[in-house]
């Protein structure tokens, strides 16, 4: 009984419909053991790992196209979008973290327990078109990377991508940690090709540090801040909520309240430095278009393929666009490789769904791959940056579907207990929220056309 009480004050049961019983990520679920004789460094580094896989998600190809374009726009100026982006993704995650350590349960478990089958369904529905659409950002950059490299064709190219199911699968046989390992050399990969890339682009240290303090230009430039909305849009990915409330779970900490609180401390620290990564990461794409194109009076530079071709006569150095690809090819398969995970994570969530782990990821896998050879076999080479920022819109149109139930969920004193966010969080995750949601609507009515529709009815 007392063993009872103590679960629900912590928040572990009491506030749910349901028994908690089916673990998230069953076949890696608290298979990473943390020992409590550990000193802080060596306990971060074992709690190290599922920050990076959801860092992934915000360096993926799908943002490639909004850095560039501001880049080469605007110069510096929407480095300040990038940064307030970051400081959005790094709370948003953290609350997700402590979802799933707290409650047992990943978002998606935790929105089968809370609402009606219809709206779960629905819900599970709008999940799975937005893993797809990102699915389709990480392809499609996958693919014009080997383009680009080897000559491959567009469409090969995404069938070629296709295989990293196959490498999740065996790399989960191994053990989870094989995955994060995988993801880490990855992500380093790709900031080390932009070290390579800042340092030949040159670019002004001083208007580099400027562009970090926000101008209301953003606001008042309706062309600087649309793509400032497309900056915010890319940034925050919806299945990175479900995947980082389920990985975090990996980890087999004590099933107590000063474990859960340690979990949460360890698990908040190697999101947010992982997502610092991301942002060296997207501002550094952001400062190379703005030192290569802006400061050479081309101003226009949106597509990947344009950046890849002009890189090296602009900065004098063959090297620049290879690196360019290299990064590219790195990002695509790293967030293919966290996206297959998501796919399984949600549906297992949503549809409480047992399958063998091979077809449940290769169900995922082909829910995800279908769309991106369809659409890429329809519009050909010519086609992708359309698909590019049609992916995004996608997204955002999701986003809020997962970002207003974690708020609700960890604000809720029933499911989280002594865990709950304090008020000053929940008013600033309320205001994140928000700001996300009136963002993400502008976007699609801007690309829907609705913005102008409504602004000449008024005038």
């Amino acid at each position: 009984m007392k063993a009872n009480n103590q679960a629900a004050s912590e928040g572990t049961e009491d506030g749910w419909r349901l028994p908690n019983q089916t673990p998230s990520l069953e076949e890696a679920h608290r298979t990473i053991a943390i020992p409590k004789e550990l000193g802080f460094w060596r306990k971060l580094l074992a709690f190290s790992g599922p920050g990076y896989l959801v860092a992934v998600g915000y360096m993926d190809p799908g943002n490639w196209a909004t850095d560039l374009a501001g880049g080469s726009k605007f110069g510096y100026s929407l480095l300040s979008i990038i940064l307030l982006s970051n400081l959005m993704a790094i709370l948003l995650q953290s609350l997700s973290a402590k979802l799933g350590i707290v409650t047992g349960r990943d978002l998606a478990q935790a929105c089968r327990d809370h609402y009606s089958k219809p709206v779960v369904l629905t819900l599970w529905l709008l999940c799975e078109i937005a893993i797809a659409a990102c699915d389709l950002a990480e392809v499609i950059g996958s693919a014009i990377a080997l383009n680009l490299l080897f000559g491959i064709p567009i469409l090969w190219g995404v069938c070629i991508t296709a295989l990293d199911v196959i490498a999740v699968m065996y790399l989960q046989n191994k053990g989870f940690r094989y995955i994060e390992a995988l993801v880490i050399v990855l992500i380093l990969s790709i900031g080390g090709c932009f070290l390579i890339e800042i340092i030949l682009s040159r670019p002004d240290v001083t208007a580099v540090l400027g562009g970090f303090i926000p101008k209301l230009e953003v606001i008042r430039n309706k062309e600087m801040l649309y793509i400032a909305i497309g900056i915010l849009g890319a940034t925050v990915m919806p299945h990175n909520l479900y995947l980082h409330s389920s990985i975090v779970q990996t980890r087999k900490y004590e099933q107590n309240t000063e474990g859960r609180a340690e979990a949460i401390k360890f698990a908040t620290l190697d999101s947010s430095l992982a997502l610092m990564f991301a942002l060296f990461i997207n501002a550094a794409i952001l400062i190379v278009a703005a030192a290569a194109f802006h400061s050479h009076g081309q101003n226009e530079v949106a597509e990947i393929q344009d950046a890849y071709k002009l890189l090296s006569p602009t900065l004098g150095a063959t090297l620049a666009s290879t690196v360019f690809a290299v990064a590219l090819l790195a990002s695509g398969q790293n967030s293919t490789l966290t996206g297959t995970l998501a796919g399984q994570i949600v549906m297992e969530g949503f549809l409480n769904l047992r399958l063998r782990p091979w077809v449940r990821r290769l169900l995922t896998r082909l829910l995800a791959i279908i769309p991106a050879v369809i659409c890429t076999a329809l519009y050909g080479e010519s086609g992708t940056a359309r698909l590019l920022i049609f992916s995004q819109v996608v997204l955002s149109l999701q986003l809020s579907f997962a970002v207003i139930p974690l708020v609700i969920f960890t604000s809720d004193r029933k499911k989280m207990g002594k865990f709950v966010n304090p008020t000053w969080l929940k008013v600033l995750a309320w205001l994140t929220t928000g700001i996300i949601v009136v963002l993400n609507l502008k976007y699609l009515l801007d690309w829907s056309g609705l913005t102008q529709l409504i602004a000449r009815l008024f005038h």
